[in-house]
């Protein structure tokens, strides 16, 4: 499976369109890590109980992206897009969404 966020993929040439495919995981802060970040904020610098987090829900989101595309045949997903929102205090979703197609490489 090719991933990418450009409309096209270079050398190749999309031969079927199979529409948006999306991923979206939630994600609470836990409380060891908000502790830590709220001592962070006193001295400042990299959350990176936070940052893990965000890293690990990403992650998981393309997959389920992936895995959507996967069972309509495609074999790239174009236009890769990711977007944050907070859902409650304390809990943030992820979401990863692209178009799923078809690709061939271009002969010469």
């Amino acid at each position: 499976m090719q991933i990418s966020n450009l409309e096209t993929l270079p050398g190749h040439r999309i031969v079927r369109h199979l529409g948006l495919v999306s991923g979206n995981t939630v994600r609470a802060k836990h409380v060891g890590r908000d502790i830590a970040a709220s001592l962070k904020n006193l001295v400042g610098g990299e959350l990176r109980g936070y940052s893990e987090l965000l890293a690990e829900a990403r992650t998981e989101a393309i997959a389920r992206m992936i895995q959507r595309a996967n069972e309509m045949g495609a074999n790239a997903v174009l236009n890769v897009r990711l977007s944050t929102a907070s859902i409650t205090q304390g809990a943030a979703e992820l979401f990863a969404y692209g178009t799923a197609v078809i690709v061939e490489p271009e002969t010469p």
